[in-house]
């Protein structure tokens, strides 16, 4: 028999295993914690009269809040680029969605008929 009849003709096999990342518990305990005093901040902030800017305000810290729990408990921050750029084409759909639903609410001519 030839070498060439093996697997993989000769080479030796690759492996091309992920490497997981190990995270600390001390990380996550972290993160609990600046999470749940941006919740606290989220409901002082509700108590606060800041005009049009309370709903800006209560969506930015909810981003916020949102990306860390992506970026930690979902491993996003440890992953391959290939998730990196699924989890950015979904952020990027629901904001095209948006753009266009405030695009169309917006050039509406509320209350001329």
């Amino acid at each position: 028999m030839s070498e060439h009849n093996e697997v993989g003709h000769g080479h030796e096999h690759e492996h091309h295993e992920e490497e997981h990342h190990i995270v600390p518990p001390t990380v996550y305990l972290i993160i609990v914690a600046i999470l749940l005093v941006m919740t606290g901040v989220t409901v002082w902030a509700s108590y606060i009269e800041m005009g049009v800017y309370n709903p800006i305000v209560a969506l930015a810290i909810g981003v916020f809040k949102a990306t860390l729990v992506v970026l930690f408990f979902m491993h996003v921050k440890y992953s391959t680029k290939l998730t990196k750029l699924t989890v950015f084409a979904g952020l990027f759909t629901f904001l095209a969605l948006i753009g266009m639903t405030l695009s169309d609410y917006i050039s509406r001519a509320w209350g001329r008929w």
